[in-house]
């Protein structure tokens, strides 16, 4: 394996002509500089320079090693400010993947004021559900990924996601009801779960965590949700509301797209909750880029929370 800075040292000698030139070209003594050739020698098994009274002259092999010297140290340098533009956040990548209703509200939020900090810094963003950017951030695939988890479900719910990962807290997503307008209990007061018992629901897949959630909320009120429709899209679960054939719990960052034909009410302190996180992988070397996201991403959570509608806080 030939070393790097010894290339340089046998660049120096072809360009001076000398040992004791190329020496002070380097900050060297001529000793150093002899004993960095020999070394060189020894590394590539060939003669690389002549010595004699008027100077040194390169061998053919001394020539060729020069020639691709060049093109080495120049990817080398290169590299180096590559890292350190990376370094000092003015280059480098950052892939991030959130949940949809995260990726429509907190994130174009952080990639702003990221971009605005960054500029120099190339971002990415894939939407994935939590369990799908959890295995791909896993995999290496996402630098930093967007999830939740429900509070109403046990912490062995989601005992596969946590492993070897670490989570920063964002913020808390409470949960609403969704009615048609004319529903009987659209306009009732201090509305609670229990009073839908009859109703008919459309929630996500009841494996996931979202359908699950519903599940959990509703035994807690004392019933089993009479499950009609599953879907994992809050625009389609919007569209079954507004058209009269369901009801449905839908969460605070999906709020943002609001229909004018649903109506939201607060189920108060019953009201189920998504704690949003930003993960990261445990252990792992986290980058300047990802450091200064997961800044970002708390700014951008604490000005959603400052900016979240009194009608809704209220409900």
């Amino acid at each position: 394996m030939l070393d790097v800075k010894r290339l340089r040292v046998l660049r120096e000698v072809a360009q001076h002509g000398s040992f004791s030139a190329a020496g002070e070209a380097l900050g060297y003594t001529q000793s150093a500089v002899s004993q960095q050739i020999a070394a060189l020698e020894r590394e590539a098994g060939s003669t690389l320079v002549e010595r004699n009274a008027r100077g040194v002259r390169l061998t053919g092999a001394g020539q060729a090693l020069v020639e691709h010297a060049d093109g080495i140290l120049a990817r080398v340098a290169a590299a180096e400010d590559e890292l350190e533009a990376i370094a000092g956040l003015r280059g480098g990548r950052l892939r991030l993947a959130s949940f949809p209703t995260a990726g429509a509200t907190l994130v174009p939020l952080a990639i702003a004021e990221f971009s605005r900090r960054h500029p120099g810094v190339e971002l990415s963003l894939v939407e994935a559900e939590p369990e799908d950017a959890i295995s791909q951030l896993k995999g290496g695939e996402f630098d930093v990924a967007l999830t939740f988890e429900y509070s109403l479900l046990p912490q062995s719910f989601y005992a596969g996601d946590r492993e070897d990962v670490e989570r920063v807290h964002l913020l808390d997503d409470p949960m609403y009801m969704a009615l048609p307008p004319d529903h009987p209990l659209a306009a009732k007061r201090n509305l609670r779960l229990a009073d839908l018992a009859g109703e008919a629901w459309v929630q996500g897949d009841c494996h996931g965590s979202c359908g699950a959630m519903h599940i959990a909320a509703c035994e807690a009120a004392g019933f089993e949700p009479r499950v009609a429709f599953q879907t994992e899209d809050y625009n389609v679960v919007q569209g079954l509301v507004a058209a009269g054939v369901a009801v449905s719990l839908i969460a605070e960052l999906a709020l943002a797209n609001l229909r004018d034909d649903v109506v939201i009410r607060s189920l108060g302190r019953q009201a189920p909750v998504r704690h949003v996180q930003a993960a990261t992988l445990a252990g792992a070397y986290r980058s300047p880029a990802t450091e200064a996201m997961l800044e970002v991403l708390q700014h951008a959570a604490a000005q959603y929370a400052e900016r979240r509608p009194g009608r809704l806080a209220a409900a």
